[in-house]
């Protein structure tokens, strides 16, 4: 069974800065959760910069609703 991969575009791909900006978190906590692999999937590129996928930061969002019963 193989794995099924999307195809990404620059415009789909979110800096940390526009992702701290959305949370209105600072950026130290956003690198908290990346180091404990608790914030969104990110994208390391080859020249350091990290960016998130629309798509996987939307479904990071999702995963962390709270549902009140």
């Amino acid at each position: 069974m193989s794995e099924v991969r999307t195809v990404t575009t620059a415009a789909d791909l979110l800096t940390i800065d526009e992702v701290i900006a959305i949370l209105r978190v600072p950026r130290s906590t956003f690198y908290y959760w990346r180091q404990r692999r608790r914030g969104p999937v990110s994208i390391k590129l080859p020249n350091g910069d990290v960016r998130i996928s629309r798509s996987e930061f939307e479904q990071w969002l999702v995963s962390h609703q709270e549902v009140w019963t």
